[in-house]
C-alpha cells in the first residue's frame, strides 16, 4: 500500500486543486511566472514563452538557456523539471522606437524537454515552438510528443498544437497576450473518452512606471471553472525583482525573487495552498550575448 502512496497523493491534488494536477496540462515554466501565480501568457521576450505563451519567443534578440525545478507539495511524486532553448533565427532587427526590442529577422525557434512525475506515474514530453514579431504583432505555434507512464498499465503517446498571440497595445505600456493549449484536443485513452485537457489563456501585463508590472489573466480548462489569476512585480533597482500573486480556482498565494547578475538570470517561488501546503520553484536562464544588428 506504502508503494501507491505518491498515486493516492496525486488523486488528492487533482480533487482539491485540479488546475495544478494537470501535469498533462500546460503546466508553469520559470519561477518568475510561478511567484506571479502563473499570470503570464502576456509576458514577452523570454525563454520560458516557450511554455507559456510562444508567440513571446519572437521578441527574443539572443541565444537563452534555462533550466527550470518544481517541487509540488513536497512530494518527489510531483516533481517537474524541463530544459528549454531559444535560438534567433537572422540578423536582429532594430525596433521601430526606443521602447520596442530588437526582433530576430526569421524569427525565433524554440526547443523544450520536461519531465514530471515519479517511478509510479509520470509524463515526458518534448516540444518545439516557433515565434515572430511582426511591429507591435507577436505569432507563434508550437507541437509537443507528449508521453504519459503508469507503472503496471504501460505508455500512451500523443502529438498536440498549440497556438500563441501577442500585442503591443501601448508600446512599453500595456500588452496582451492569449494562447490556447492543445488546439487538436488529443486523446489519451478511450476509455471515458479520456483526452489531454485543452486550456485556453488570455491576458494583460501593464506597467505604470520602469519599475512596476502588473499582470491580469484568466484560464479556462473546457472542462473546469475559470481561473484568474493576478501578478505584481517590482524592480527597486535593475538587478533585484521582487513578486507576489495570486489564483482564485486553486487558491493559492504566491512570492518570489528575481536576481539577474550578468548574464545569468535566478529566480526562485514559493505558492501556499491551505489544505496541500507550500511547494517550491527554481530556475536559472543563461543568456549568450546579442546578435549583431541588421544595418
Amino acid at each position: 500500500m506504502q508503494a501507491y502512496l505518491p498515486l493516492l497523493l496525486f488523486a488528492v491534488v487533482g480533487l482539491v486543486d485540479p488546475a495544478r494536477a494537470q501535469g498533462n496540462g500546460p503546466g508553469v515554466r520559470g519561477a518568475r511566472a510561478a511567484a506571479l501565480s502563473n499570470a503570464s501568457v502576456a509576458l514577452s521576450g523570454e525563454v520560458w514563452a516557450m511554455g507559456n505563451n510562444v508567440a513571446g519567443l519572437g521578441e527574443v534578440n539572443a541565444l537563452t538557456v534555462g533550466f527550470y525545478a518544481e517541487n509540488r507539495y513536497l512530494s518527489p511524486a510531483l516533481n517537474v523539471a524541463a530544459l528549454a532553448v531559444a535560438l534567433p533565427v537572422g540578423p536582429i532587427v532594430p525596433g521601430a522606437t526606443a521602447t520596442q526590442p530588437g526582433r530576430a529577422k526569421n524569427g525565433v525557434v524554440g526547443l523544450e524537454a520536461q519531465r514530471f512525475g515519479g517511478r509510479l506515474y509520470n509524463e515526458t514530453r518534448l516540444g518545439a515552438g516557433y515565434g515572430y514579431r511582426l511591429g507591435l504583432i507577436s505569432l507563434g505555434g508550437r507541437l509537443d510528443v507528449l508521453q504519459v507512464s503508469i507503472e503496471g498499465l504501460g505508455s500512451r503517446r500523443v502529438v498536440l498544437g498549440s497556438l500563441g498571440g501577442h500585442v503591443e497595445v501601448v508600446p512599453g505600456r500595456l500588452a496582451f497576450g492569449a494562447a490556447l493549449y492543445n488546439l487538436n484536443q488529443a486523446r489519451l485513452a478511450s476509455y471515458q473518452n479520456e483526452r489531454v485537457p485543452t486550456v485556453l489563456k488570455a491576458g494583460l501585463a501593464y506597467r505604470p512606471t520602469t519599475q512596476v508590472l502588473l499582470l491580469a489573466e484568466t484560464e479556462k480548462d473546457v472542462e473546469r471553472d475559470a481561473n484568474f489569476k493576478a501578478g505584481l512585480e517590482y524592480r527597486p533597482v535593475a538587478l533585484l525583482a521582487a513578486r507576489i500573486g495570486l489564483a482564485s480556482l486553486t487558491e493559492q498565494v504566491t512570492a518570489g525573487l528575481g536576481l539577474t547578475a550578468s548574464s545569468f538570470q535566478l529566480d526562485y517561488a514559493a505558492a501556499y495552498q491551505q489544505a496541500l501546503g507550500f511547494s517550491h520553484h527554481l530556475s536559472v536562464v543563461k543568456t549568450w550575448g546579442k546578435v549583431n544588428s541588421e544595418q
